[in-house]
């Protein structure tokens, strides 16, 4: 919190305006770094104990059982509180940041991070289209397998 407020009066006490030095804009970028990182690993954190919550999520009969597993869900539940107040001081850094530290630099790399998921997107499309390609010319052979068959076209004993 310190930096932010160095940061604000090294803005304001500069005359030229022209925006943050070259050390100031290298600060920001390792900033939005860690921030993004501390976001994948809170949302990862997130994702994985939902899914534990979810396949723990079950009635056993065992009452001992159902007692361990409602304490690793509330572990698990705990822990996602966690993963959420943390993300929201993170939302809190990240505006402050955006105040401090000016836009330019953000939206750069908001649409250099956009322009990598879109990548992504698209690769990932091409992927699944070729899978499916793939799917659909296995099933037409195995289609074509079972009704040149041997036993599909013999008649089998009525009862």
């Amino acid at each position: 919190m310190n930096k932010g407020g160095a940061g604000l009066g090294g803005g304001a006490g500069g005359g030229s305006g022209g925006g943050p030095t070259a050390a100031a804009a290298a600060a920001a970028a390792q900033k939005q770094k860690t921030l993004l990182q501390r976001v994948d690993n809170d949302i990862g954190n997130l994702v994985d104990n939902f899914g534990f919550l979810v396949n723990v999520a079950r009635v056993n009969d065992p009452p001992v059982r159902n007692s361990q597993e409602a304490f690793m869900m509330d572990m698990r539940a705990a822990r996602m509180v966690q993963a959420a107040d943390s993300l929201l001081k993170l939302v809190s850094e990240l505006k402050q940041t955006a105040i401090f530290s000016g836009f330019a630099s953000l939206n750069d790399h908001v649409d250099q991070r956009t322009e990598e998921f879109n990548k992504l997107a698209e690769k990932t499309n091409g992927t699944l289209a070729r899978i499916g390609e793939e799917a659909v010319a296995s099933l037409k052979d195995l289609e074509s397998h079972y009704y040149s068959s041997a036993l599909r076209t013999s008649n089998p004993p009525e009862p």
